[in-house]
């Protein structure tokens, strides 16, 4: 199996499969309603919906750099306030969510093996460095995700 092919794998289970860590985002958020998607457990934490929209910024940004994009994240680092706190926009966020996962498969599909050693131009870290930190990513939101929703 190609070293791609794992990470697709790797990602994949992290999205809606059986990772290690034994949680995933798909399970995690299943019957998470969008008002306790919206809830503000305390001022200085992001609500579970401003979370999953940060992750998928986030997917959507790193993907664009290894299909050769030039692009610098906005200084508020994808963490925006929900408007729209309705069934709909939240049912749109997990959509959302879900082609963003579906854009990473695709991505590997005809990913070159060799094309994980190129470096991105604006901080000189491998594309290797750059999948591998977007699934941590992922996976770091993922456990203040379980947090927030054990406390509502």
């Amino acid at each position: 199996m190609s070293e791609s092919k794992r990470i697709s794998n790797l990602y994949q289970s992290i999205y809606n499969g059986n990772p290690w860590l034994e949680v995933n985002l798909t399970n995690t958020l299943e019957n998470v309603t969008a008002e306790q998607a919206y809830r503000k457990i305390n001022p200085n934490l992001n609500t579970i919906w401003e979370i999953v929209n940060h992750l998928i910024q986030w997917r959507r940004n790193i993907l664009r750099r290894v299909e050769g994009e030039v692009v610098n994240p906005p200084d508020h680092n994808y963490f925006v306030p929900v408007l729209d706190p309705s069934e709909a926009a939240w049912e749109q966020s997990l959509q959302n969510l879900a082609k963003s996962q579906e854009s990473w498969n695709v991505f590997f599909e005809d990913f070159n093996d060799a094309d994980l050693e190129k470096i991105y131009v604006n901080n000189e870290h491998t594309y290797y460095e750059h999948i591998h930190g977007i699934i941590q990513h992922d996976v770091y939101h993922l456990g203040q995700i379980v947090i927030l929703k054990k406390m509502l």
